[in-house]
């Protein structure tokens, strides 16, 4: 008889990280969802579902004077807790996790994506929030330009599409758009306060990922602005710092999308 795997199981089986995987941009896009974040945040207390490998969690941790990190993957609960040492990390499924404690800031970064029944994993998240807190939620967006570009290619059928990777190595169960990511979190009961977007990208992941590791940045060979200008300038990171503002005016454009919700 076929096993079917259990979702713990099946979190367990997926194999992304943030610094395996397409590191470079990922690692990169990481500290300006740390940004946002941090932007938005309330109180001193975090609840981060689910933290996965810690890489956001670490970002994060300056800004807290309390974590607790919640993860379903042992795997990546091992690299967490290498990390962060001194935070306290649960292995369980977000639905499934019961505490007492009450936080004022509860962040739900690439999970929505992921969950069986979303409404649900919504309802539960916000169970553990004070009741002046925030939950932030982010997801990736479907409507991205680098998607819109794809889809204009026809390398993606459709912008709500789920590509292998998404898939396989991620574990991606559907899309969102900023306008179907706020109606999801209304039909959960919750108060959307702000949305918006996080980096502007217009090429597909693995293809920023190589250019900012083998781009032309220095000595005006990358082909942005004045030649011989501010030789010494690390334009690689003022290419990246243009893309997150350049997100911030053009949200339902960005690579990722956020609402920030209360009760």
């Amino acid at each position: 008889m076929d096993h079917k795997l259990t979702e713990i199981e099946l979190q367990n089986k997926f194999e992304f990280e943030r610094e395996i995987h397409f590191s470079s941009y990922n690692t990169i896009l990481s500290k300006y969802k740390a940004h946002q974040v941090i932007d938005d945040k309330r109180g001193e207390s975090l609840l981060d579902l689910a933290c996965g490998d810690g890489y956001i969690t670490a970002l994060l941790e300056p800004s807290f004077k309390r974590i607790v990190g919640l993860d379903a993957s042992r795997i990546h609960l091992d690299v967490a807790r290498k990390r962060l040492p001194d935070v306290q990390f649960v292995e369980s499924l977000l639905e499934t996790y019961t505490t007492s404690e009450k936080f004022s800031t509860i962040t739900m970064l690439d999970v929505l994506e992921h969950v069986q029944d979303p409404r649900n994993a919504l309802q539960s998240a916000a169970s553990h929030l004070s009741n002046d807190g925030v939950l932030i939620v982010h997801v990736p967006n479907a409507e991205a330009i680098n998607r819109r570009i794809a889809v204009k290619m026809g390398t993606l059928t459709s912008l709500d599409e789920l590509s292998p990777f998404d898939i396989n190595i991620a574990g991606h169960r559907r899309a969102y758009t900023l306008t179907t990511l706020s109606e999801e979190i209304r039909s959960a009961g919750l108060k959307v306060k702000s949305t918006g977007g996080i980096f502007y990208k217009c090429l597909s992941t693995a293809q920023i990922d190589w250019f900012l590791e083998n781009g032309l940045w220095k000595d005006g060979g990358f082909g942005w602005g004045r030649v011989g200008a501010e030789k010494e300038k690390d334009w690689r990171q003022a290419f990246c710092d243009a893309c997150y503002e350049i997100g911030k005016e053009r949200p339902t454009e960005c690579n990722c999308i956020y609402v920030s919700a209360t009760l």
